[in-house]
């Protein structure tokens, strides 16, 4: 208990004063902010198309999309290492030990939470909504943002189970950034040096600051999120 109070009250002053705290702060949102978005551009449209059309081969992509869900960081560390290490297909763009490496890592990781959880959200909407949308004259792309926006509250689930799975991931980052300083530290893989290295301090500091970045993005998700289930809500008022 002692070690945490102390570790506590010297965290607060590394804070405010240990600039490489702050930069490995801004590394963190820089990377998970850009491997979220790509995910959201690229998995939301494919979970909307899984949950309005029927084709052949859905169900089997369906259940690599429900296995990528699960996927083990580590398996997608391995992965991209293989891929872009310099005897890897992909090592000719030298981009492994980089930030990049660990935004298409964590893209991976994200990708199939975001598609997954948008089709479940267009599959729960009412069957009869389509055919009521296209009655009143709307074009494709009209027909599509209304599902959405009908949607969205579950669609905002997606966004913030893709963040959650990448901001608090360690293994695939640490084994494609390798966990450079002033470079490629992130705040989950500089707790685990500082951790190893017995510098409890310096890893309670961090861990202070994961856990409010990801409490202050994810209440402004939440936030946003429930404005439209406040017609429900008031039913049990």
């Amino acid at each position: 208990m002692d070690l945490l109070v102390n570790g506590l009250r010297q965290s607060f002053s590394l804070i405010a004063h240990d600039a490489e705290i702050w930069q490995i702060l801004l590394t963190t949102l820089k990377v998970t902010g850009t491997a979220t978005i790509i995910a959201l551009f690229l998995g939301m449209p494919i979970g909307v198309v899984l949950g309005l059309t029927n084709f052949r081969g859905r169900k089997i992509l369906l259940s690599f999309v429900n296995t990528g869900m699960g996927l083990p960081p580590v398996v997608v560390g391995l992965f991209v290492s293989l891929m872009f290490w310099r005897s890897g297909v992909f090592g000719f763009l030298d981009i492994m030990y980089t930030p990049l490496a660990i935004i298409i890592a964590e893209l991976i990781i994200a990708f199939p939470v975001v598609v997954g959880l948008t089709f479940a959200a267009i599959q729960n909407l009412e069957p009869r909504l389509g055919e009521q949308i296209l009655s009143l004259g709307a074009n494709r792309l009209q027909y599509l943002f209304t599902i959405l926006k009908e949607a969205r509250i579950a669609t905002l689930a997606a966004i913030i189970a893709g963040f959650g799975a990448i901001i608090s991931e360690v293994g695939a980052a640490a084994m494609v950034g390798g966990n450079i300083r002033w470079q490629t530290r992130l705040l989950t893989t500089a707790i685990l040096l500082e951790t190893q290295a017995g510098q409890f301090d310096k890893a309670i500091a961090l861990s202070f600051l994961l856990l409010t970045l990801a409490l202050f993005i994810n209440f402004a998700f939440t936030r946003y999120q429930q404005k439209g289930a406040k017609g429900w809500t008031r039913l049990y008022r």
